[in-house]
């Protein structure tokens, strides 16, 4: 456990930790809330960057966790293909009670509410090393994007 980190970032850290990974959360001086921030803050592709992005089911109502390649954009109807359902993006207030962190800091585990659809893009496994939010704008961590895929228990899918 990292002496210095945030509260948040912090628990980001021992959630990798209890699912038996040794990836280091890092604080950056700058803002991460853009992929392009990150990318510049961290010294890596964009494409490497992780988009944790919340969505929710049109009519159950369900979340539903996409994790996007930094320049991608998610295309709705190709999730809804794969959900049966369409889907929305959640709003600010949605997000934060699904899974407890604000946009522009949400990590891909460690979520308020167990969030049973997620779907990962496919880009970010051409990558063995990618980067994701841990909780804060200015907190981030580095993962093998397979082990990403295992720890979230994500659907490969093209999200355009």
């Amino acid at each position: 456990m990292s002496p210095f980190l945030s509260k948040a970032a912090e628990a980001i850290e021992n959630a990798l930790n209890i699912k038996g990974l040794s990836c280091s959360v890092i604080e950056l001086s700058k803002s991460a809330r853009t992929a392009q921030d990150a990318a510049e803050s961290i010294g890596c592709e964009i494409r490497q960057i992780v988009k944790s992005l919340i969505f929710t089911t049109k009519n159950s109502e369900e979340a539903v966790l996409i994790l996007a390649s930094g320049p991608n954009r998610v295309n709705e109807k190709t999730i809804s293909k794969h959900l049966g359902e369409d889907i929305v993006k959640a709003d600010a207030t949605q997000t934060k009670r699904i899974t407890g962190f604000a946009i522009g800091g949400i990590p891909p585990i460690g979520h308020q509410s167990p969030i049973d659809h997620v779907f990962i893009d496919e880009d970010l496994l051409k990558f063995d090393i990618v980067w994701a939010a841990a909780g804060t704008p200015n907190a981030v961590f580095n993962i093998n994007s397979k082990d990403l895929v295992a720890i979230t228990k994500a659907k490969i899918i093209s999200i355009y």
